[in-house]
């Protein structure tokens, strides 16, 4: 019996390829694809969705996931813009219900390795910038990889980075800062998505460098998360956990 699946943001660029996608995988069903103006709780009810691949904005991200998660339908989260309080209470919530499901900032396998690569070097070079570029539609920055990039640092740090008395003539000249790590965004005509970690230690540089050229790089990550989400009992943060990365 295939597994009924909406799409949530299907008239995206990235919404219209996990549709195909979708549409073409055997275990699948697509059963909805919704846009701005649809009712996402009243589809779910008249699909009986299983799962949910949620592709919007992170204007409505959350109130999105809220929806999905108390309308027991399996959320897989695509959608950027969630910030670490939204994220606890998804997991808090979820963890009630004793329900699956899973936040994933980047569903390229190779931009989750560049993050396990990354957090592996900040054990030895706690000195560390990101820079992060994606295409101009984008509109929220910094991106989610950034984000949880910069966390999974933080967290593997065995030192603590260096305290700069510096003084910024212009407001935002170091970029963004989450967790300890400046955050550099830029938004070009002609990128994707790509991103730079940069360690710095005395007399070198390390550079971790991921480019996603075209987006059918995301579509494996998409199936394997909706493979596995209804298997999960609680809500992860990140692709790596169904990837088995010790």
């Amino acid at each position: 019996m295939q597994t009924r699946v909406i799409v949530n943001g299907a008239q995206g660029k990235m919404g219209r390829l996990a549709c195909e996608t979708i549409n073409n995988h055997p275990a699948f069903q697509l059963v909805a694809e919704l846009g701005r103006g649809d009712n996402l709780q009243q589809s779910i009810i008249d699909t009986q969705a299983q799962i949910v691949v949620e592709l919007t904005r992170a204007d409505c991200v959350y109130e999105n996931s809220l929806i999905i998660i108390n309308n027991k339908a399996h959320p897989v989260i695509g959608a950027s813009g969630l910030l670490p309080p939204q994220v606890e209470h998804l997991q808090t919530l979820s963890a009630e219900k004793k329900w699956g499901g899973i936040i994933v900032p980047n569903f390229s396998i190779g931009a989750i390795l560049m993050m396990h690569f990354a957090a592996i070097a900040a054990r030895f070079l706690p000195e560390v910038e990101i820079v992060e570029a994606h295409h101009q539609q984008k509109l929220d920055a910094p991106s989610g990889t950034a984000m949880k990039t910069a966390e999974m640092i933080d967290a593997a740090r065995r030192d603590k980075k260096n305290a700069l008395p510096l003084k910024a003539l212009i407001a935002g000249a170091r970029g963004a800062h989450h967790c300890n790590v400046n955050i550099h965004s830029l938004r070009l005509p002609g990128i994707l998505a790509q991103q730079q970690v940069i360690f710095g230690s005395l007399g070198e540089t390390l550079t971790l460098t991921h480019n996603s050229i075209d987006r059918s790089s995301f579509m494996p990550g998409l199936l394997l998360a909706c493979e596995q989400v209804q298997h999960l009992d609680k809500l992860y943060y990140g692709l790596e956990y169904l990837l088995a990365i010790e």
